[in-house]
């Protein structure tokens, strides 16, 4: 690839970006009254694998970041498809559950409790809003828009982190709620 912006090649990554959270957030929001799908396998370990793709998101982000304070743009680039990729499988597995599963009511009390949602609404508000500006980040990163990039990823990635680590955050809590 050249080290130069790919603007005509920016313009058609973001506007599959649009679709494609449009698409992503409306499956979600469907998820949630949706009617859920019998299926002939068990669904109990999914849980744990959301948190645990999320956790080796978390990890590829910080190490991307180690690596573009070192200007080793080669492996940043490397770390984060590998939170990308994370991401994705996390996504995929994350719908096929809540189509599958009936939802898991948090069943601690008091102050714990209070907690819990503060940290799960935080979560579901800023993984919603975060998904377009990380696909656009994303597209300015893999097309060499290196000054675009960096402006947007010093919002971004703080808020990609913060959601990665309070996925796993909400399952921990959760854990003991689950009727497995």
């Amino acid at each position: 690839m050249s080290s130069t912006s790919n603007a005509p090649l920016l313009s058609k990554l973001d506007k599959v970006a649009y679709v494609l959270s449009v698409v992503v957030i409306g499956i979600v929001i469907a998820m949630r009254p949706a009617q859920r799908y019998a299926v002939d396998f068990d669904t109990s370990w999914m849980p744990a694998f959301h948190a645990s793709v999320n956790t080796l998101a978390a990890c590829f982000l910080i190490m991307a970041l180690v690596f573009i304070k070192k200007k080793n743009i080669k492996m940043h680039r490397n770390m984060i498809f590998g939170a990308m990729t994370c991401s994705f499988f996390f996504l995929l597995s994350y719908v096929a559950y809540h189509f599958t599963t009936p939802e898991t009511k948090y069943c601690g009390e008091g102050t714990i409790r209070t907690i819990y949602f503060i940290v799960l609404i935080s979560h579901i508000i800023l993984a919603g809003l975060s998904l377009p500006f990380i696909l656009l980040t994303f597209n300015r990163g893999i097309t060499y828009s290196v000054e675009k990039h960096k402006k947007m990823a010093r919002w971004v990635y703080p808020v990609w982190l913060y959601v990665m680590i309070t996925g796993p955050i909400v399952y921990l809590m959760l854990k003991p709620c689950y009727n497995f």
